[in-house]
């Protein structure tokens, strides 16, 4: 687990839907929630984050800078804990060829696994970072 502290749930529906994840995944789903919150304190171009839902998953904006793409926390139709980015970014994509066959991958959306603290925290961080500061690459 990441040692910071993060801030309480944004809404009762975002506790909620956490809440709803199957057992499975939620703990994996707690450890990447705090895990965002840890890299968007480290990472100041990112400005502040926004939790809310997005297709009824907890999900991490960057409303003030824009300077993010969408990153949700959600489960797998098989109950995994997966880190979800949007589709047609390359944030999924980029994060596979820059770490090969050193995670499940679902196409270009989604990192898959089954317990967050068994990843490299190191990698998520990178992706995370990624997410967050996604708009500026292009600028």
């Amino acid at each position: 687990m990441i040692k910071q502290s993060t801030p309480p749930f944004a809404s009762v529906a975002v506790s909620d839907a956490y809440q709803a994840l199957p057992a499975s995944a939620r703990e994996a789903a707690f450890t990447l929630r705090d895990l965002i919150f840890a890299v968007a304190a480290e990472t100041p171009k990112a400005g502040p984050i926004e939790e809310t839902l997005r297709w009824g998953q907890p999900s991490y904006i960057t409303p003030k800078t824009k300077a993010g793409s969408t990153l949700r926390i959600g489960a797998t139709k098989a109950g995994e804990a997966a880190i979800f980015a949007h589709c047609g970014t390359q944030i999924i994509s980029t994060y596979a060829a820059t770490f090969p066959n050193m995670d499940r991958i679902e196409g270009n959306r989604a990192v898959i696994f089954d317990n967050a603290d068994a990843s490299a925290p190191d990698r998520l961080r990178l992706l995370i970072r990624h997410g967050l500061t996604y708009h500026l690459q292009n600028r």
